[in-house]
């Protein structure tokens, strides 16, 4: 049995090599060459102690001085992260000769150019906290937002791989927002424009596409989708504004669709859940769907009752 098992294997072997010379394009020889997404995790995680330095400080040490610790995340951070950048370049610029210590010197400086973003980053996400407090009356306080909501944690990623998609880092960017999409379920693509004090309440199942454009104080539910109306176009709408664009103090509420480049969620507008959206909306409008109707049956009665449709409150709150 060994011997019969041990030379199926070895024919598995060999049809599998002989598949690998026929060089499809999922095949690489850059095995050294490749980021390394461990190293990538590695380094968004030293980026969040960095960011948020009261909250992920090392609890191994009784004394404990922010400059020291400071100056070794960042040294490890610049360390690594210009290593995965230069990787990725040498990639992008096989055909261009650059020769390696060229593409070590601009990795570094985008490193350094990245880096120099953290105070600015810092302003940005304790607004995104603070929205995330303002607008949930479950939130036990900041610490509770930045330690334990999935929503918070996937805008920390994306406004780190925005940061590097501006500074033009190929792949990078991506490969972290992905990481982000695996923990949350949440998906944002880096190249994505998202302004202040923005929260996504749940957030699971929340997609945001390339070209998306957010404004400022928008607050997005679960299942929302911000999407392209059609990508048959393929490679051919690559660099096209293809999603949409929310304006200021906008809600959108749970598996809304918006979709479409042109498609325009004026200011102050509200988003019923469950609508699909291809065309533009006008500011202060509100959208739902037809309210449903629930139907009750007690042996041979029935009763007939719609769902309540969104009405503004006294306070000029939406509620359903």
């Amino acid at each position: 049995m060994e011997n019969m098992l041990n030379d199926e294997i070895m024919a598995l072997v060999d049809d599998i090599l002989a598949d690998y010379e026929q060089n499809r394009k999922i095949d690489t020889d850059k095995t050294y060459s490749q980021p390394d997404k461990a190293m990538i995790t590695n380094i968004l995680s030293n980026l969040q102690r960095i960011i948020f330095h009261g909250y992920y400080r090392s609890q191994h040490y009784r004394i404990y001085t922010a400059q020291n610790n400071l100056s070794m995340l960042l040294e490890d951070v610049l360390f690594n992260l210009s290593k995965q950048i230069m990787l990725v370049l040498e990639n992008v610029a096989a055909s261009d000769e650059e020769d390696s210590q060229a593409l070590e010197e601009k990795a570094y400086d985008i490193c350094i150019a990245f880096l120099s973003k953290i105070p600015q980053l810092r302003a940005s996400l304790e607004m995104d906290a603070q929205a995330a407090y303002d607008g949930d009356p479950a939130a036990a306080g900041i610490d509770e937002i930045i330690f334990s909501y999935p929503g918070f944690y996937a805008i920390f990623v994306y406004r780190i791989a925005h940061e590097l998609q501006l500074l033009k880092v190929p792949l990078i960017p991506r490969m972290m927002t992905e990481i982000a999409h695996s923990a949350t379920g949440i998906d944002i693509h880096p190249g994505a424009a998202i302004g202040s004090h923005f929260f996504m309440d749940h957030g699971t199942g929340i997609v945001i596409g390339e070209t998306t454009i957010i404004g400022d104080h928008v607050k997005v539910y679960q299942g929302v989708t911000i999407g392209a109306l059609s990508t048959k176009g393929g490679q051919k709408l690559k660099n096209k504004k293809r999603h949409p664009t929310i304006e200021d103090n906008v809600t959108i509420y749970s598996n809304a669709s918006i979709l479409g480049g042109e498609t325009v969620i004026g200011r102050n507008a509200v988003i019923g859940g469950n609508t699909f959206i291809t065309k533009s909306v006008p500011a202060d409008t509100s959208v739902s769907i037809a309210s449903p109707e629930l139907i009750y049956r007690y042996g041979d009665h029935k009763e007939k009752e719609k769902l309540g449709e969104m009405n503004q409150d006294e306070q000029g709150d939406w509620v359903i």
